[in-house]
This record gives C-alpha cells, sequence and structure tokens, in this order.
C-alpha cells in the first residue's frame, strides 16, 4: 500500500466526522466553521485525484466565500439552532436514511474506482481531447480547452447563471441603505492593528494571485472562475477589516452592478466578433484564421475574463449586500 492510500482514507475520515459533528452541534457559528472543514478536505481530496482545477474552485468558493456568507448571514439572525421538536426529526432522519440507502444501491453500478477500463476512460473523446488539443487550442490545460472551447456554449450558459442568481439574490434581499460602520467593525480595525497591518500585507498579493490565476489558466490550473473568487475574497477580506465605508469606496456597488453584465457581454462579444469575422458562434479560429492556434489562445484568454469579471462583481455584490443589511438594522 502507498502513502497515497492512507492519505485519502485519513481524508475521508475527516469528511465523515466534519459531516456528523455538523449534523449535532447547535452552534451555527461552528457549524459555519465546519463546513468550510469539510470543503477544505474536498480541495485536499481534489488535488491528490489530480483535479487540481476542480480543488482550485472548492478551496476558494467553499472554504473562502461560502464560510463569509454564511458569517454575513448569521450576523442576520441567532448564534444557536433552534432544536427540532422529535416529531418532525423523525420523519427527517427516515428521509436521510431511505435517500442514503438509495445512494449506496446505486453505487453498485459504478465502475471500480479508477479501474482503466471505466467508460470516461475508453470514450473515444478522452483521447482526442487528450491528443489533439494541444494541437488545435495550442494550450498545454486540457481543461482550460475543454471549458472555454470545446464546450464553450456551456461555459457562456454557466457564466448567464451566475449573472441571474445574482440579480434574483439582490432582488430578494432588496437594496440597502448605506449605513455607517457599525460600531463593531470600527473597533475592529482601530483597536487591532496587527490584524490591519496583516491585511493591508496580504490583500496585494491575493489580488496579484488573482490575476496570476486569470491569465495563466491557459498553462496551468485556474481560469476565470477561480480567479474571480479569488479577487472578491481579497476585497472582502479588506472590507471585513476595515468596514463596509472602506469596501464601498473600492468596489463601488454602481460599478459593480455592470462590471457583472459587463463580463457576460464580454464573452457574448467574442461570439459575436467570431460570427462577423466569417467563422461559427464562439469558433476562436475565426479570429486569426492564418494561424488558428493564436486565434483560439486570443478567444479563451477574452472568455475567461469576462468570467472573471462577472464571478468577482457578482461575489463582491452578494456581500456588500449581506453585510449592508447588518449596518442598517
Amino acid at each position: 500500500m502507498t502513502a497515497f492510500h492512507p492519505i485519502n482514507i485519513a481524508l475521508f475520515a475527516i469528511l465523515v466526522i466534519t459531516a456528523l459533528a455538523i449534523a449535532r452541534i447547535r452552534q451555527l457559528f461552528a457549524a459555519a466553521m465546519l463546513s468550510g472543514l469539510f470543503s477544505l478536505a474536498c480541495a485536499c481530496i481534489f488535488v491528490l485525484h489530480d483535479a487540481v482545477d476542480v480543488a482550485f474552485t472548492e478551496a476558494a468558493v467553499g472554504a473562502g466565500m461560502t464560510t463569509v456568507l454564511f458569517l454575513c448571514t448569521l450576523a442576520l439572525t441567532d448564534s444557536r439552532e433552534k432544536s427540532t421538536p422529535p416529531r418532525r426529526s423523525v420523519p427527517a432522519a427516515l428521509a436521510a436514511l431511505l435517500t442514503g440507502a438509495a445512494l449506496i444501491y446505486a453505487s453498485a453500478d459504478l465502475p471500480k474506482f479508477a479501474a482503466a477500463d471505466t467508460p470516461v476512460q475508453q470514450h473515444p473523446l478522452t483521447e482526442r481531447y487528450l491528443r489533439d488539443s494541444a494541437t488545435e487550442i495550442g494550450i498545454p490545460n486540457v481543461v482550460t480547452s475543454v471549458l472555454a472551447s470545446y464546450r464553450g456554449y456551456d461555459t457562456l450558459g454557466e457564466t448567464v447563471v451566475i449573472f441571474t442568481a445574482a440579480i434574483a439574490v439582490l432582488m430578494l434581499l432588496g437594496r440597502t441603505a448605506h449605513a455607517k460602520t457599525s460600531d463593531a467593525v470600527m473597533s475592529l480595525h482601530t483597536r487591532h492593528r496587527v490584524l490591519r497591518v496583516v491585511t493591508k500585507l496580504l490583500v496585494p498579493f491575493i489580488l496579484v494571485f488573482a490575476l496570476y490565476v486569470q491569465f495563466h489558466g491557459d498553462y496551468g490550473p485556474g481560469g476565470g472562475f477561480q480567479a474571480g473568487v479569488i479577487f472578491a475574497s481579497g476585497l472582502i477580506l479588506y472590507g471585513l477589516v476595515f468596514g463596509l465605508e472602506a469596501a464601498r469606496g473600492v468596489a463601488p456597488v454602481r460599478v459593480l452592478r455592470r462590471l457583472v453584465a459587463a463580463g457576460v457581454l464580454i464573452y457574448g462579444g467574442v461570439g459575436v466578433a467570431t460570427l462577423v469575422a466569417g467563422g461559427a458562434f464562439l469558433d476562436y479560429d475565426a479570429l486569426d484564421p492564418g494561424h488558428p492556434a493564436t486565434g483560439q489562445h486570443l478567444g479563451i484568454l477574452l472568455v475567461e475574463l469576462g468570467v472573471g469579471i462577472t464571478v468577482a462583481a457578482a461575489m463582491l455584490m452578494l456581500f456588500l449586500s449581506f453585510a449592508g443589511r447588518r449596518d442598517a438594522r
């Protein structure tokens, strides 16, 4: 048995223990922290299975952004979960057990874990992507080639979904008055000098790393979605320490509203440009007919930029809306 197996077993044990603790604990703050730990353990498992792009997303969204939004939500509610009457707990437990049993039964039909003869390994498209994408697309990261070029329609749809979800959440939350920063936050960034200094040191590196992930996603793990979340996380950290007014000064809500739509327009605009150039929609070869690989590279950079802008602006708007409701209370 190699070291790979014990590490996987240990991580899966952490997932099970964390899930059970979340189900039993009544303190919502602790549950939010444990959910972040669960996502971090999932990201480690993805890294071990060479799914680094997925690990990036899980760490940034699950362990980072989702935890922050949980904490913003807790600021509007009680910190302890209300006890559920037994007459309601029993049906819920039965439903969970039946669902789990159905999933376990269905898993018996799945191919053997890591087997070489699984359908995903034997499908003709798998070999074609791995063999021909470097020549057709001209970039070494096959994941980026598939997401941004081969299935560019799907990624455009996902970007539109993010845009629609952000608009829907903001409509549900309503417009929040921009109140002055609360005394608790003022105390946080005036008294805790170490926290303030460390944040000032970290934020530039976070933003630069986000730009690296954005414009290096064609050569390594990353891309617009991961970069957008990381960029938003840096500004959210700034807002948590220095207050919402400071965050709104750096990223005004009126600008964020335009950026959310601008990212989708950039993505769709690339498709329109390929149509005007005589190609199919999102056929990046048409951007440079003499050098198709160059056109593919340019098109992927532009659409990934659109994804990054939409994701970053949407995440920042959600944070400012949740945290702003607390200030307005």
